[in-house]
């Protein structure tokens, strides 16, 4: 196992469990302690955990696993929702994406869209996330707008006012968030405030909002309130997710697509 393996199984079981010790930890993945204690200190150094005595828990009360080391969960779920979610964007239109394993994903199913090889623009995409600037910014036939903002390490996007001036700016056609909850009753969420305030303004100055969110996603909420159930149109999600949940979607008026 490589070691930022390692390091995301890690932080994965710190998430679900809230502590772990050093034993324990080197049996789970099959190592050495000796190799666990190095793996604890080094991310403790980057303050992705806090290190005990004979162990870790998890950094902070609301944790939130990076970006980088959340990309192979559930990533055929995401892959599937991504292109659903491609396929509901029409040639020409304007498109804003959220920051996120499965916005990321949407990104890359658009790009290798056949109908989106050529156009002047093909899609207008406009984002807060850097990653997603970055992988479409070599496709010639795409407009990429970029807020500003300050960067946040663990997803990748820009946020404060800087980027709040720019969005207050311009209208999509569509949005695409990424979410970490998704709930009837509570609507979206995220685990962190400014990002959940940017997100509500990308679907303020949207014509209509997707979700996409893999099932794990649904029927829970975070810290933080994107926007309710009702501002949304639809909802792409994978085959997983339970029928009730889904059944209170639809009630409650949304299109849901399970992929």
């Amino acid at each position: 196992m490589s070691r930022d393996a390692r390091w995301q199984a890690l932080l994965e079981l710190l998430v679900e469990r809230g502590r772990l010790d050093v034993e324990e930890a080197a049996a789970e993945l099959e190592v050495s302690a000796a190799t666990i204690r190095r793996d604890f200190d080094q991310l403790a150094e980057q303050q992705m955990l806090v290190r005990t005595r004979g162990g870790a828990v998890v950094h902070g009360v609301s944790y939130e696993l990076p970006l980088r080391y959340k990309t192979a969960r559930r990533a055929s779920e995401k892959q599937r929702i991504a292109k659903a979610v491609a396929e509901l964007i029409a040639p020409g239109e304007a498109v804003g994406l959220t920051g996120g394993t499965t916005t990321t994903e949407v990104a890359r199913a658009l790009a290798v869209r056949g109908d989106l090889a050529s156009g002047s623009p093909a899609l207008t995409v406009v984002t807060n996330a850097l990653n997603i600037a970055g992988e479409l910014a070599v496709r010639p036939q795409f407009k990429i707008v970029l807020t500003g903002g300050v960067a946040r390490p663990q997803s990748y996007e820009l946020v404060g006012p800087l980027a709040d001036g720019v969005l207050s700016q311009i209208t999509v056609d569509v949005a695409v968030l990424g979410v970490v909850a998704f709930d009837v009753t509570h609507g979206a969420s995220a685990h962190d405030e400014a990002e959940a305030a940017i997100n509500r303004l990308l679907c303020e100055r949207a014509e209509r909002v997707i979700v996409a969110a893999d099932s794990s996603k649904l029927g829970g909420r975070a810290f933080a309130r994107i926007c309710a159930t009702d501002a949304v149109d639809t909802l792409v999600t994978d085959t997983a997710a339970d029928a009730e949940t889904v059944r209170r979607f639809e009630e409650a008026g949304l299109r849901v697509v399970a992929v």
